[in-house]
């Protein structure tokens, strides 16, 4: 009896496989669909059926035309893997498929991976990928001539043509708008999503090897006043740490109990990030190009921040605790953590961001008494990196119960998965407070302090969850940022109409495009690469 079915034609095997690919992959789409049309009850339901009826044909047509009898296994080994996986993240995540989100895979570790991976994954692994592949091993293509096999896939194609043609002729005017306004829908399609987002990528936004680096800022140079002690300025670029969830925010909870005792400390309510994605934000902030014109393969091959401060005479270092610089530190000093603060703070190839904390503290314990160097110090922060956000603070940080013990973070209550996030801010706090307390002990240099979150997170709202949505339809939990600064008795001596102006912004709408320009002059870095419209310090020499 199993042997009946095991020998089927090549055609009824592209249907059935198109029938799989376009209706068993593709739950969250079609619900998306039905959240944007204005029909009810039956005709819902019909427009479903219609919308389902389109997929699947689409998938038919091509099907017939790609898989052929030596061709088949091969094309729909690789349809299901990849749809299989991609569905994952749309249907249980919210996640859209996009050329930025394919670069985030590109730039993962073996950590973040492994956060991913929960029970949840690895049975929808086993019943959307492995199961299928073994079908589709185990299925024999029946043998056909190949004036039938063309025969066959003409009608095929006939028919899903037709189908494909009426469903699309009679809802046009429902699919018309809802495409037009929803630009980025095609990308919760699998496998059709992946396999775009892939191509993109790689016509886009694949690193080029071999380019020449570009120059930049050549003119930079230090204009500090005489008798001031050095600068020591700590930027902290945190991650995934979303403003909505910060009480100097306006949040309910109390998430940021140690910052909000820290006397002078400039915390903007309005700030936006550069992306979704540590993958865009970070090179994004620190390449000099305002979000709206940032040309992501220029910022790969030409000097930034970092650079044009260490050619006017910083010192600058990066002190990692995440995914590393996205290029941003490529030609600047990478301080390599001690094996004793590893073991104090890492397990199992991820270390709590304390681990910065006991670095800069080790860096600064370093710098001999007589040095006169300026320095800049970036902190990179594991923050509140998901799914797993338990991993990313400690019992003591962690007020808020019950908690989302667990990856698999869409299993998890609404109120345990917001606290588990929340945890992580308080955590946050913790290492920022801590930041600040270090530089006040710091009396050879004049110390400041900048933070600023890479982007924000999603946490079911809207049925979404992570990050690195693109832009045009990322909700603001994404987008925006906490920013927060300080500065030493030292400073403020020497430049109190700076900090004052700072201060005065502190309700201004600002974004990442602030970084370059306005760090720089807090430096006494002078350069024309300095954009005064969105350079903060000087903005209210302009008023």
């Amino acid at each position: 009896m199993i042997n009946r079915f095991r020998e089927i034609s090549l055609t009824l095997f592209n249907f059935i496989l198109a029938l799989w690919l376009g209706l068993c992959l593709n739950f969250a789409f079609l619900n998306k669909i039905q959240k944007l049309t204005p029909y009810q009850g039956f005709k819902s339901v019909l427009f479903i059926l219609a919308t389902t009826l389109v997929v699947v044909a689409m998938y038919n047509v091509i099907l017939q035309i790609l898989n052929w009898k030596w061709t088949t296994k091969v094309i729909s080994i690789i349809l299901v893997i990849v749809g299989g996986f991609s569905s994952y993240f749309v249907n249980s995540l919210g996640v859209i498929i996009s050329p930025d989100q394919i670069q985030n895979m590109m730039q993962t570790d073996t950590s973040e991976v492994s956060d991913l991976l929960s029970l949840r994954f690895i049975l929808w692994t086993i019943g959307f990928v492995i199961l299928p592949v073994v079908l589709i091993l185990w299925v024999k293509i029946k043998p056909q001539t190949i004036i039938k096999t063309l025969v066959a896939k003409l009608l095929s194609l006939v028919v899903a043509i037709v189908v494909l043609g009426g469903s699309l002729f009679i809802y046009y005017g429902d699919y018309a708008p809802i495409f037009r306004e929803n630009r980025n829908i095609k990308g919760m399609i699998s496998p059709f999503n992946s396999l775009s987002a892939l191509s993109s990528y790689y016509r886009k936004k694949a690193p080029k090897k071999n380019l020449p680096l570009v120059h930049y800022g050549e003119d930079a140079k230090l204009e500090q006043k005489q008798g001031q002690l050095p600068k020591l300025m700590v930027l902290v670029v945190g991650e995934t740490a979303r403003a909505e969830s910060f009480s100097l925010n306006g949040y309910a909870k109390n998430t940021n109990p140690l910052l909000a005792k820290q006397a002078g400390l400039i915390n903007f309510t309005q700030a936006s990030s550069c992306g979704t994605a540590t993958a865009v934000s970070v090179p994004c902030m620190f390449s000099g190009m305002p979000r709206e014109d940032y040309d992501e393969d220029l910022a790969s091959h030409r000097e930034g921040l970092l650079d044009i401060a260490q050619r006017a005479g910083y010192k600058v270092t990066w002190i990692d605790n995440n995914s590393g610089c996205k290029g941003a530190c490529n030609r600047v000093e990478t301080y390599k953590i001690p094996k004793p603060i590893q073991q104090k703070w890492c397990k199992d190839g991820e270390c709590l961001d304390g681990v910065l904390v006991d670095s800069l503290q080790d860096y600064l314990a370093k710098i001999p008494a007589d040095d006169k160097t300026p320095r800049l110090v970036v902190l990179h922060q594991m923050g509140s990196h998901g799914p797993a956000y338990y991993k990313r603070t400690t019992p003591e940080f962690a007020p808020f119960k019950p908690t989302c013990d667990t990856n698999a973070i869409q299993g998890c209550s609404r109120d345990a998965l917001i606290n588990s996030y929340d945890n992580t801010i308080v955590y946050t706090d913790h290492i920022l407070n801590q930041v600040i307390e270090l530089l006040k002990t710091q009396k050879q240099h004049q110390t400041g302090f900048w933070y600023m979150s890479d982007h924000g997170e999603s946490t079911g709202e809207h049925g979404m969850y992570l990050h690195g949505a693109p832009y045009s339809i990322a909700p603001s939990e994404q987008t925006h940022i906490p920013m927060v600064m300080w500065f030493s008795d030292e400073w403020k001596k020497f430049a109190p109409a700076q900090v004052s102006c700072l201060a005065s912004q502190n309700k201004s709408e600002v974004s990442q495009d602030n970084l370059f320009p306005s760090l720089l002059s807090m430096l006494d870095v002078s350069s024309k690469t300095i954009d005064a419209k969105i350079d903060l310090v000087q903005k209210c020499k302009a008023q």
